[in-house]
């Protein structure tokens, strides 16, 4: 009778044991993965993330919904990613703005390092710095740096708004060049290609997809990139760092995170099958067209970057005296 006891505890044990693991892995296999965007729907981060969800249906498992929360720079909805599950159930979806967000709000209600756990960086891509052709006279970087220069009162230039990637991005190429030119912020990347075609604005930083379609209409022309190395989208347009601005390196980014405190078993599990996602022809093809590279780094491999991120923005806000407050 002693031994049927004991037997009974430990089958009794056995099942407690097995209910308490099976809620993390029911979160892993089964029901509905939230991927939260924090921008609004149609942006280049949206578009990336909707590519993405067929195969993350198929590789994780589960349902797939996209929830885009684009309120108050983004950070609407990330605090909806920090403040989620840490069983995989939720992951956000964020763009270069996580780490510009804390330096141009005077409140931001996260730690972008400390409450959010990083997974893997998707992809990331140069911007290209373009003029206008009918108002520019410059063919090159140097030029381009001479022409501001010498009339720099001339001379604007246009961003996607106060404290964007396209602010910042133009913010360094200018104090790389040492020149100070009048910034005119613009309600998103629309309204910024329009005056910029239209000579409202002389320059700006675009995104390669953007400026694609109207550098090879004549519309727009692009004087280098902001990457390390060319872009195959652009090959003949030589970056500004091998132009005369030597260590000059600005890429947009977009990443997956996750809430601060995830296992590690979950955020391996999250990040190898995010790779294979990656490596869809579907997914590849959307982040191309988005004049974009895979990247798909390992958790280990994104925290320190993301610090890095963190500073080097930082200082681009700092030096440009951005604030969206």
């Amino acid at each position: 009778m002693r031994f049927f006891l004991s037997g009974r505890r430990a089958v009794i044990s056995a099942c407690l044991a097995l209910c308490a693991c099976a809620p993390a892995a029911y979160a892993q296999n089964t029901g509905i993965l939230r991927v939260i965007v924090p921008n609004q729907a149609g942006s280049g981060v949206d578009t990336i993330a909707r590519a993405m969800s067929n195969a993350m249906a198929s590789t994780f498992g589960r349902s797939v919904v996209i929830e885009n929360l684009p309120g108050s720079g983004g950070m609407s909805g990330t605090v909806q990613i920090v403040n989620a599950p840490k069983d995989g159930s939720a992951i956000g979806i964020v763009s270069s703005n996580h780490v510009i967000n804390p330096f141009i709000y005077k409140k931001v209600p996260f730690d972008s390092i400390k409450d959010i756990t990083p997974i893997t960086v998707i992809a990331s891509g140069p911007v290209v710095l373009v003029v206008n052709p009918d108002q520019v006279k410059a063919k090159t970087t140097p030029e381009f740096i001479a022409e501001l220069r010498a009339r720099a009162k001339d001379f604007s230039y246009g961003s996607a708004g106060n404290g964007t990637v396209l602010h910042l991005a133009a913010e360094y190429f200018n104090s790389e060049a040492k020149v100070d030119v009048t910034h005119v912020p613009y309600k998103g990347t629309g309204a910024l290609t329009a005056d910029l075609i239209g000579g409202q604005v002389q320059y700006a930083m675009l995104p390669l997809s953007t400026a694609l379609p109207h550098v090879k209409a004549g519309k727009l022309r692009a004087i280098g990139v902001s990457s390390t190395s060319r872009s195959s989208a652009l090959p003949d347009v030589p970056t500004l760092a091998e132009s005369g601005l030597p260590g000059f390196s600005f890429d947009a980014w977009i990443a997956v995170i996750g809430p601060a405190g995830m296992p590690s078993n979950v955020v391996n599990d999250t990040y190898h099958k995010l790779k294979l996602v990656l490596a869809t022809k579907e997914v590849q093809e959307a982040i191309h067209l988005q004049g974009m590279e895979i990247v798909g780094n390992t958790p280990a491999q994104f925290g320190p970057l993301l610090v890095s991120e963190l500073e080097k923005h930082g200082r681009l806000v700092k030096r440009s005296g951005a604030t969206a407050n």
